[in-house]
This record gives structure tokens, sequence and C-alpha cells, in this order.
């Protein structure tokens, strides 16, 4: 990183930062906790307290030109307080506003908190993890429920399909589609509770996508990739599953190589996808 985006990157933290405090004050909340900040600084969240007691307060901003058509996510989070049946955030109060001089929005989301820690400090999984059998049943248990959710939401759009033919240079045939949350890794689930935490993208995707997502998460710990298998191999060995594999690890991969992200995953990410495309899982 040069030293002109190291300078841009604090000033953009910054600001965030400025907005979180601005949102707080909306809210009437204490921030209480240590802020962190999402990928490429998207968002930045905090532990907070108000007259209910204990929550989490959300800041994202994004450029206005990506709010139209295909800009969901930007409500995801409220969106999603429809479904039940799935250990997951709720949204308490929103707001928003426009900073015209730079052509951005910010959305402040304040959510109720879920009790355990995160399953790892990153999205990828390095360490392996002993969870106990309730754990994977209740994981299981969230995702069949969350399939069934009806919604107009879409997940996945046109450019996720040509993002998989420029990524390796095939075309998927997507058959049958499912409510997903679509960014199932391991920083957004908790232990020793079950918990899923940022429903900023869910929606429709391909079937099987967010078990094809957790496995691809875990390709580093082999032995919890078995275990990810053996809870869904019944969607992954099918061809639905190989299909979502395929479309997960192009994303991946299209991150690893456009921002840098997951540089350890490449290798493995590669391996899988080969014999996935020479049996014709496309």
């Amino acid at each position: 990183m040069t030293a002109d985006v190291e300078r841009s990157d604090e000033v953009f933290r910054a600001w965030m930062r400025n907005n979180l405090d601005r949102a707080a004050a909306h809210f009437g909340l204490a921030i209480v906790g240590q802020p962190t900040f999402g990928w490429r600084l998207r968002s930045i969240g905090v532990a907070a307290r108000g007259t209910g007691g204990p929550c989490w307060l959300r800041v994202g901003s994004e450029q206005a030109r990506w709010l139209g058509d295909g800009g969901e996510f930007w409500t995801g989070s409220l969106d999603a307080n429809i479904i039940d049946g799935v250990p997951k955030p709720r949204v308490l109060d929103t707001t928003d506003w426009e900073v015209p001089d730079q052509h951005r929005r910010v959305r402040a989301d304040v959510m109720t908190v879920l009790p355990g820690r995160p399953c790892s400090p990153t999205d990828v999984l390095h360490a392996p993890l002993d969870l106990p059998e309730v754990w994977w049943e209740s994981l299981r248990a969230a995702l069949d429920r969350l399939r069934q959710v009806p919604t107009s939401r879409y997940a996945a759009r046109g450019t996720d399909t040509r993002r998989v033919r420029d990524t390796l240079g095939v075309d998927l045939r997507i058959g049958r589609w499912e409510t997903i949350h679509s960014d199932l890794h391991w920083n957004n689930l908790l232990e020793p509770q079950l918990g899923i935490l940022d429903w900023e993208f869910w929606g429709r995707g391909p079937v099987g996508t967010d078990a094809a997502s957790l496995y691809c998460y875990s390709l580093l710990v082999p032995g919890v990739a078995r275990r990810v298998w053996q809870t869904f191999g019944a969607v992954l060995d099918t061809d639905d599953g190989r299909r979502a594999l395929l479309w997960v690890a192009a994303r991946l991969l299209h991150r690893a190589t456009k921002f840098g992200d997951y540089p350890a995953l490449i290798t493995p990410l590669r391996e899988l996808i080969a014999p996935l495309l020479t049996s014709g899982g496309a």
C-alpha cells in the first residue's frame, strides 16, 4: 500500500468515526466498545448502550450511484427482520442521510446483540474449531429455515454470472434458486451458541451457496472442511452443490486477484475447482 493510499484510508476512517458519533447522538446511544471496520472500510460498528440496554450500532457508507437498481444491500439488515426461526440480530431503529459533496449516502442501524463470540477473527478459518454437535445441527436447521423464506430480494445478479465466466472461463447453468445469507463465513458465525451476523446481502441465490461458502472458507483447516461437508453433503454432493462451489470459488478468486483478499485460499480453491470443471460440474 502506497503512502497516498494509507493517508486516504486514514482520512476515510476518521470520516466514518464521525458518522458513527453522529449516529450515536441521533439515537441517544453511548458508545461503550472499540469500533471495528468492515471490508474495505465500507462500514464501522461498535457496542453501544441506550435506554433499552446493550445494542450494536452499525454505520455503512456507499456511493450514491450504487444505490439504484441492484442496491438492495442498503436495506438488507432491516429487510431481514422478516426472517423468523434463525438466530440473528434484529434491527431496532434506522436512519440515513446524504453527503452531497461526496456523492455518498450513510446509513445507521441499531441492532440487538447476540450472545457469544465470532468463530474466527477473519472470514477464512486458520485454526481448528471444537464446536458441539448441537451447534452444527442448529446451523443446518437455520439454513433450512432460511431457504424457505419468500423474498423478492436477489443476492446474485448478472454481474456474478459474468464474474464466474471471466474467472473460470465457463458459463454456469444455474437451474435452482433459494433464499440464502450469501456471505456465510467464520467471522459471521458465533459460538458457543450459534448466531449468524451480517445480513446485508441476503436474498435469492443458487441452491447450496451458503454451504459452499462455508466449505470454501474452511479449506485451510481440513478437519473443519470435512465437518462442513458432513453436515451439508446432501446438497454439496449434487449437481446444484457442485455449481454452488464453482460459483463461490469464482467469487473468492475474483476478490483475491482484484483486491488481494484471501491469498492463502488461491491454491486450495484452484485445486477444488479443477476436478469440478473436468467432471462437468458447470
